[in-house]
């Protein structure tokens, strides 16, 4: 199974104690679907750039947050489903990161101690 770097951004309606609950539960459905956390970092709370009507409630603020992580790509589509099912999300996005150039290392480099020892006698 391939993974690949991902990052879901996603912002919610903040209630303060429902925030933990918010986050636990994204967090154990991306893993139940095999993804790897790396991060979990809290953006704030905010306005959000526009009204925005779900489950038949209208937000004007929100907290964001994004969550770094390495998994299949067939988790977003199922990701996306799941959190567009809970009610205390409000948008939700995957990100695919480019992938990292890797340096291929070119190993010791052998140095030529008799060319050394030359070098001082003279």
């Amino acid at each position: 199974c391939v993974h690949f770097p991902l990052s879901l951004f996603f912002f919610f309606f903040l209630l303060k104690p429902e925030t933990a609950a918010v986050l636990k539960r994204t967090v154990e459905a991306l893993m139940e679907r095999g993804a790897v956390v790396r991060n979990l970092e809290n953006l704030g709370e905010r306005s959000l750039p526009y009204k925005i009507s779900k489950h038949k409630e209208r937000h004007r603020r929100g907290g964001y947050f994004l969550i770094d992580l390495e998994g299949p790509p067939s988790i977003v589509s199922t990701m996306m489903d799941h959190l567009g099912r809970d009610i205390d999300v409000i948008r939700r996005a995957f990100i695919k990161h480019p992938p990292s150039k890797t340096e291929e290392c070119s190993g010791i480099i052998p140095v030529n101690y008799e060319d050394k020892l030359i070098a001082k006698k003279k």
